[in-house]
């Protein structure tokens, strides 16, 4: 993909002249044309990806409850605004000042998790934590892991909340809704800079 020169410093080493933005424009199946933005800083190795619907969306939530193994296989578009949530678990990631989109399917999310479980168990480890507390990291890696095995012995609800309405979980079984006035204020939007639209990508 070609590199176009974005006149704006580096946001992380703030070196002037060194940002390029690349795009790609890609039909996804059931959730219609995507430009794939990409911002990167040829000075210090930064780079900032994210997913942009053609067609505007408004604020939505998307819900699977993995049940079988076929949903474990789903493709998934989360974007840079989007938290990701297991309800079961209590798990919660949101989108942070590094945040990326990508596509995936639902176990890569899964996956995801349990990288981030099983990080924070040698963590605790290392800082001799209290047992229950790493019984309880253990259980929970246990639990995503089952989700792999067929039949599913225990469902789990994915969801997606997205203020931005980029992302979803792309699965007849999933639950799309809008999200409502109160959970807007809750959710982090993502990453603040760069933030490109339609009309400069096209």
């Amino acid at each position: 993909m070609e590199q176009i020169p974005v006149d704006i410093p580096c946001p992380i080493c703030k070196v002037e002249g060194e940002v390029r933005m690349m795009t790609h424009i890609d039909e996804i199946p059931y959730f219609g044309e995507h430009t794939q933005v990409t911002v990167l800083c040829n000075a210090c190795g930064w780079r900032q990806s994210d997913f942009i619907p053609a067609e505007g969306r408004k604020p939505g939530g998307c819900k699977l409850v993995i049940s079988k193994p076929e949903h474990i296989r789903a493709r998934v578009v989360r974007s840079s605004s989007c938290t990701v949530r297991i309800l079961e678990l209590d798990l919660e990631v949101k989108p942070g000042s590094s945040s990326t989109g990508y596509v995936s399917n639902v176990e890569g999310v899964i996956d995801r998790f349990m990288d981030v479980i099983v990080m924070v168990t040698r963590q605790a480890y290392v800082e001799d934590s209290d047992m229950s507390d790493i019984k309880t990291l253990q259980m929970m890696h246990t639990t995503l892991l089952e989700l792999k095995e067929d039949p599913i012995p225990r469902p789990i609800t994915l969801e997606f909340l997205d203020p931005n309405g980029h992302s979803q979980i792309l699965h007849e079984d999933a639950e799309m809704r809008e999200l409502e006035a109160e959970e807007l204020e809750d959710l982090p939007v993502g990453p603040e800079a760069p933030v490109f639209n339609q009309d400069e990508i096209a």
